[in-house]
């Protein structure tokens, strides 16, 4: 691993996992869930999201093979979640519903995944790790978790300062770049996968 750190490609590998990541996008998801009664602890969500990222780093390809699954398959499977996630969000319906089984925790899924560390960050991370050094990208992915920790950490403060009719205006927003995101990310995959379906039936 090359110990010297480059402040140019942190900061390029951090914006580009921020964007990606968008935990002030996923905030208004995180404040529909707890007032549902749902638990969602920062640092929980900080060190699961970070476990993903780091199990994706190191062996994320061999991870994914290991269930006979490909990137693209992965990502088309994240897209239809998100997907989901976002109808929810616009037409102000439930379809994830819950069960006398259902964990009030939701600090795994839908939080870290699929929003946080859901395919598009995770297939990014494999994407990138050829850009930028192992040192510069994992001080990029742990400032991230940092930031997720933070954001969370003060979700109810933002609340607190924000109207409902804000909150709920903020809600439509991002429901409808999450729709967005789980678009680009089905037709960008989905191609993918039909073409390596006619190579392999050629």
């Amino acid at each position: 691993m090359s110990l010297d750190f480059n402040w140019q490609q942190f900061l390029g590998a951090f914006f580009v996992l921020f964007a990606i990541i968008d935990v002030p996008g996923s905030l208004p998801i995180v404040l529909a869930l707890r007032r549902k009664g749902k638990i969602v602890k920062p640092l929980k969500t900080a060190g699961l999201a970070l476990c993903m990222f780091l199990i994706f780093y190191f062996v994320g390809d061999a991870f994914l093979r290991l269930f006979g699954v490909d990137t693209a398959s992965f990502a088309v499977a994240g897209s239809l979640i998100i997907f989901v996630m976002a109808c929810e969000m616009i037409l102000d319906i439930s379809i994830f519903q819950d069960t006398a089984d259902t964990p009030k925790d939701s600090s795994f899924f839908p939080v870290v995944f699929p929003l946080l560390a859901g395919a598009g960050a995770l297939t990014t991370m494999l994407a990138i790790r050829s850009q930028f050094s192992p040192l510069n990208l994992l001080s990029a992915v742990f400032a991230n978790m940092v930031c997720i920790y933070l954001i969370l950490r003060l979700a109810d403060k933002f609340e607190k300062k924000l109207s409902a009719g804000f909150i709920y205006m903020l809600k439509k927003f991002f429901g409808i770049i999450l729709l967005t995101i789980s678009i680009k990310l089905f037709t960008s995959n989905i191609t993918i996968l039909i073409e390596t379906v006619i190579e392999t039936t050629a």
